[in-house]
């Protein structure tokens, strides 16, 4: 399974920020509405601690004025009557003391000017039914004794349920005592009630109910993940198919716009080598004595110049090492000297009315590059310059230079003709200038044309040189450059 996921980290880590973003969210909701329920639970737990404290308190007093309401008369009860009330009494202030909150329970009278405590039966019934002095210790229920001294008119005149709040969790209850509608005093219970176990329990459910809410989340999320991968995963199969068909389908046309290169080149060096075909019989028909080395280093060229032309019709893609190469030894202004003097300047006619200016750097050094190579580079460019002119007489400057710092040779071929079209200069998306892009010419009504400056572009960029066309700042005519880095 891992071997399966691995290839979508990138969905793993969106996932796990969402399931962090959500929890985050998920924590941040759980604490504002956690501290809103603690608040809500603590007004209404005091709220509550102080009804039910004052209840029981109620309560309290309610039985032990029943009690003397239904007991007889002072003069009516024996000893076995008053060790009964006595029991009851000890019993209702037992009950009270055994509950778990409750912490302590008196009765408050007033004898005289003194306010005493009574927490045992033997003392109430003393007290209710023989009027006697209360004699127990006050000692255990000073605090209480303190209270009710300030309140005691309030709680005497009203005869209403007073209590006080002691820190969190402490009540004061003061429930006035009136057996058969005489007020007695005041029956005291300390309550501390300890309701936190439902605030833990609400809590603790809620915690439960906040996890099982977020592994929802989790699992919701890996659902989401294992549906999304499902989709990525046929996603990157389709654009895998999709990208295989287009892959065939450029490497379809890349073969064919190598083999229609291919069919221009060759179809331009055919006529190439038919022209020199024809100077090679016109050297062996004029041979001589005198001039037999001069035409044997012409046909040499020539014949060679013809191998290159077989040997490329071998394939429309020759490999690299025979176009550039270290055992290639290529002198730039030897093969410019003789394109010009033992082919533009061969037939009799051309030469009445084109000119040329070489201005060759002397010390230019050697290129990498098959001179058959440079020669179907040079050769169109000049001839372009010729067919372009439209002049009279025809000027054609080729100059070479050699910049040391920038170890790079600048070729340039420059004619006196009207220039190139502006529209002609411009460059298309891939910054291509037009002139060299196939099937742009301005002859017009000629097949075949068009492919001149395109198959010089084609073969520089084989070459790793770069070739330029600008028209001349200073006079009438084009300039093609040729950027030639030496190594």
């Amino acid at each position: 399974m891992f071997d399966q996921y691995r290839h979508y980290h990138f969905e793993w880590r969106h996932l796990l920020v969402l399931f962090i973003v959500l929890i985050l969210f998920q924590l941040i909701v759980s604490y504002i509405h956690k501290v809103s329920i603690q608040t809500l639970l603590h007004k209404t737990q005091d709220w509550y601690k102080q009804h039910s404290v004052e209840k029981i308190a109620n309560l309290t007093t309610t039985s032990l004025e029943l009690l003397m309401e239904t007991s007889p008369s002072a003069d009516q009860q024996n000893i076995e009557t008053e060790q009964t009330m006595v029991q009851a009494f000890n019993i209702i202030f037992s009950q009270q003391i055994l509950q778990q909150n409750v912490e302590e329970i008196c009765i408050l009278v007033q004898n005289q000017e003194t306010i005493h405590a009574i927490d045992n039966g033997q003392e109430l019934y003393d007290y209710i039914y023989r009027h006697s002095v209360v004699k127990s210790d006050d000692l255990r229920h000073r605090g209480a004794i303190t209270l009710y001294d300030n309140i005691q008119d309030e709680i005497k005149s009203t005869e209403h349920i007073y209590s006080m709040r002691e820190g969190e969790q402490r009540f004061h209850v003061f429930v006035p005592l009136v057996p058969k509608g005489e007020y007695a005093g005041s029956v005291y219970l300390q309550i501390s009630p300890d309701l936190s176990f439902i605030s833990s329990q609400i809590s603790s459910n809620y915690d439960e109910t906040s996890l099982i809410f977020s592994a929802f989340i989790l699992f919701g999320l890996m659902a989401m993940f294992y549906i999304s991968s499902y989709s990525v995963r046929e996603r990157d199969e389709a654009q895998n198919v999709l990208f295989k068909e287009r892959e065939r389908h450029v490497r379809e046309q890349t073969d064919r716009r190598k083999e229609s290169l291919f069919t221009k080149r060759i179809y331009h060096t055919h006529h190439k080598a038919e022209k020199i075909m024809g100077f090679i019989k016109d050297d062996l028909h004029n041979i001589s004595t005198e001039k037999l080395a001069e035409i044997k280093y012409r046909i040499t060229k020539y014949a060679n110049f013809i191998s290159r032309v077989i040997y490329d019709m071998k394939w429309y893609d020759p490999p690299l090492q025979t176009i550039r190469n270290p055992m290639f030894k290529t002198d730039l202004n030897e093969v410019i000297k003789f394109i010009v003097h033992h082919i533009f300047q061969r037939t009799s006619d051309q030469v009445k009315y084109i000119s040329f200016d070489l201005n060759l750097h002397e010390k230019l050094p050697i290129v990498s590059i098959n001179e058959f190579v440079v020669w179907e580079i040079i050769e169109p460019l000049i001839q372009n310059g010729i067919e372009h002119a439209q002049k009279e007489k025809i000027q054609i400057t080729i100059e070479t230079d050699y910049f040391d710092k920038l170890k790079q040779i600048q070729l340039q071929i420059k004619d006196n003709g009207d220039g190139i079209r502006p529209d002609l200069l411009e460059k298309n998306e891939q910054g291509v200038k037009k002139i060299f892009l196939e099937h742009i010419s301005t002859k017009t009504g000629q097949q075949n044309s068009g492919y001149g400056c395109f198959l010089a572009y084609e073969i520089c960029r084989r070459c790793g040189w770069q070739l330029d066309a600008n028209n001349l700042p200073t006079a009438a005519g084009a300039c093609l450059t040729i950027l030639i880095p030496v190594n």
